[in-house]
């Protein structure tokens, strides 16, 4: 038995190194310089490009070396018989919601509008919010988003969320479906996207939706460029309706020198780093993964295919 890492646009030899590190006897090969395809049953992956995994005909289990799955599985075969993970990892985690909280406290300081004045050599205050006076929305209740919103509950914020299914948190206040979503979004000031990218999810941060934030709220975008509507929250932005946005994720990455994203002033783009993952502690997932595998134990973190999560 042997593992495959088959990486797209990030660099494959640290993960290499270190499981070779904490698995010496196992063949550890970097596509597409495998020894020997029926002998792979163990892939970890990255943005594989389409329809790679059909080559492994022994092929068990998909590990993804992201918190999501939808870079792994699209345009993809997997066969009910080959279970798809994710990472789950503490640091992982921490890293997101110290993104968000910058973000956050960014939006309510007016930090990134004086950053713009100094360009301007404008010195003007501005009135600032204040976090007991601020609510904010958390749109995915996963390990990331329930992690997020109780952070920013016991800090002080007025906190909700909103997930497909049901869930239960203390001090938020959660809603589900899609009736639920309209109650989630109407009174909210900051608006964090952490869903899942599903056909159900595609486009949900379009203009219907993000109107029901308060005037002058703000949007972190952080789960998948496909769930924003361009065109409209620039409309929204350029109407004065909301103020800003922070985007991590886009349709195209790297976002295109084109892109109107780049020369509005009102927009704050990262690179995709809000939660980079730790190949040091994340890797032990991956090894505990393995070793379950082997010994034919339930593996962890294991998603649902046809959900996407």
């Amino acid at each position: 038995m042997s593992i495959v890492i088959i990486f797209n646009n990030k660099d494959p030899k640290p993960w290499a190194n270190i499981l070779q590190q904490k698995l010496p006897d196992v063949n550890i090969d970097i596509y597409p310089n495998v020894k020997n395809k029926e002998n792979v049953v163990f892939a970890l992956c990255w943005k594989p490009e389409k329809g790679v995994l059909a080559q492994f005909p022994n092929l068990s289990v998909v590990q993804s070396v992201g918190a999501s799955v939808d870079n792994v599985i699209n345009g993809q075969q997997i066969g009910a018989h080959i279970a798809v993970t994710r990472i789950v990892d503490p640091q992982l985690t921490a890293d997101m919601f110290e993104y968000l909280l910058t973000g956050i406290m960014n939006y309510l300081k007016n930090t990134n509008a004086y950053f713009l004045d100094k360009n301007h050599k404008i010195w003007q205050q501005k009135p600032y919010k204040t976090i007991p006076n601020t609510t904010v929305c958390v749109l995915g209740l996963g390990e990331l988003g329930a992690y997020a919103a109780t952070k920013l509950s016991a800090l002080g914020f007025k906190t909700k969320g909103w997930s497909k299914s049901e869930k239960n948190l203390p001090n938020i206040a959660c809603f589900h479906g899609k009736n639920g979503l309209k109650q989630a979004l109407k009174g909210t000031d900051v608006l964090i996207n952490l869903l899942p990218f599903t056909t159900e999810t595609e486009n949900i941060l379009g203009l219907d939706n993000l109107k029901r934030l308060n005037k002058g709220g703000f949007l972190i975008n952080v789960g998948r460029g496909q769930h924003l509507v361009d065109d409209d929250l620039i409309h929204l932005l350029e109407n004065q309706h909301l103020s800003g946005a922070l985007l991590d994720v886009f349709r195209e990455e790297p976002l295109p020198e084109n892109h109107p994203f780049w020369h509005n002033e009102k927009i704050t783009i990262t690179p995709h780093v809000a939660s980079l993952t730790n190949v040091g502690t994340a890797s032990n997932g991956v090894v505990e993964n393995y070793r379950r595998f082997q010994r034919k134990e339930k593996l962890l973190n294991v998603v649902s295919v046809s959900k996407g999560y």
